[in-house]
């Protein structure tokens, strides 16, 4: 499922680690000390939540409008309860979800447009913004076995994708602006469900997390041998022979006592090649590009530097390291996204790596 799936996954490192106290080493914290705050990110206050509280996905249609979607009240045992936010152009507030609010976390959103948007959340839900509130949307096979919807983008001409299962399958649910259709799966049977969905500024649609593959009408899988314990949180299809892919991994041996490892590849059409990042122990959590679809910036988490969050900035020949306010605990970004009409960014996650009462919601804005 977007974001949240990495962050799960972490808490038990975290316990296994003890991240909230540990101590960089000094060539860590020269390196941190060089790379200065970076110009214009700057936290923003969200509304309360009930303690274990978490961002998972964030969307703008424009400077006075974006929602991000999460949990609230996540424990040691159980899946919490959803939360969803609005920004007005002046501050962030609770919508209220009513008798949608259910057991589990809204994973994903998605701006179709200034009244409308999508969001998906545990157990196939599926919501649709009426420009007021949140209603539950319908599509084919909601609620069967073998069937769920795991991420949600739009297109720029209000069409909307979802990642996820059918009758068994991989596949793909396509809204066509009236109703929602899945497409043809995978041609893989066996090939596992993918996680999230990326649409492309030309309307490519790509899925990808344990499988990775573009539609347009036919599906092509782009081989890639997953490593071992490792996670694809981010895709950016610049072109057919230019892809970057962000995520993490533990390698062999994998949690309790060990942090993660950055994992950063490109696709140059023929195979994948590590990247290197500023930082190699932590993750990198989404990527985004600018309005034509370059590549533009990364979210992550230093694991030397855990209590500013680390973005990286393309410069036009490589990736360099952004910072962000310094906390007073674990600052984890989990998702961001760039806010139309403008070079600014929302990015979202969360202040704990644990399900109890140090989680809370956490919201940064550059520019």
């Amino acid at each position: 499922m977007r974001r949240r799936s990495f962050v799960s996954g972490l808490a038990g490192t975290a316990a296994g680690l003890g991240l909230a106290g540990t101590a960089a080493p000094a060539t860590a914290v020269a390196a941190s000390a060089a790379a200065a705050s970076a110009p214009g990110w700057s936290a923003v206050p969200v509304p309360d939540a009930r303690p274990g509280a978490r961002l998972y996905g964030v969307a703008a249609a424009g400077p006075g409008l974006a929602w991000a979607v999460g949990v609230e009240g996540l424990g040691n045992v159980g899946e919490g309860t959803a939360v969803a936010l609005r920004w007005d152009g002046a501050a962030w507030s609770r919508t209220d979800l009513g008798q949608l609010a259910s057991t589990g976390p809204l994973t994903a959103v998605t701006s179709a447009g200034s009244r409308a948007a999508w969001a998906v959340g545990a157990g196939g839900l599926l919501l649709a913004w009426d420009g007021t509130t949140w209603q539950k949307t319908p599509y084919p096979g909601q609620g069967g076995s073998g069937t769920t919807v795991t991420d949600v983008a739009a297109a720029s001409d209000g069409r909307a994708w979802a990642s996820g299962r059918h009758d068994g399958r991989a596949g793909l649910l396509h809204w066509d602006g009236r109703h929602w259709r899945w497409c043809a799966p995978l041609p893989d049977a066996a090939a596992p469900t993918p996680g999230h969905v990326h649409v492309t500024p030309g309307g490519e649609v790509w899925v990808y997390g344990d499988v990775i593959a573009r539609w347009d009408g036919a599906w092509t899988v782009i081989p890639r041998t997953t490593g071992i314990r490792s996670t694809v949180s981010g895709l950016l299809p610049v072109a057919h022979d230019d892809i970057w892919l962000t995520g993490y991994g533990y390698g062999i041996g994998g949690p309790p006592g060990k942090p993660p490892g950055v994992v950063f590849e490109r696709w140059d059409g023929t195979r994948w090649s590590p990247v290197k990042a500023p930082y190699g122990v932590g993750l990198l959590s989404s990527v985004g590009g600018d309005p034509l679809g370059r590549p533009d910036r990364i979210t992550g988490w230093d694991f030397w530097d855990q209590k500013r969050s680390h973005y990286l900035r393309w410069d036009g020949a490589s990736w360099v390291s952004e910072r962000g306010p310094e906390m007073p605990e674990t600052a984890l970004m989990t998702d961001l996204t760039r806010i139309p009409g403008t070079s600014a960014y929302w990015s979202v996650g969360t202040t704990s790596f644990y399900a109890g009462t140090t989680a809370r919601m956490h919201v940064e804005r550059l520019g």
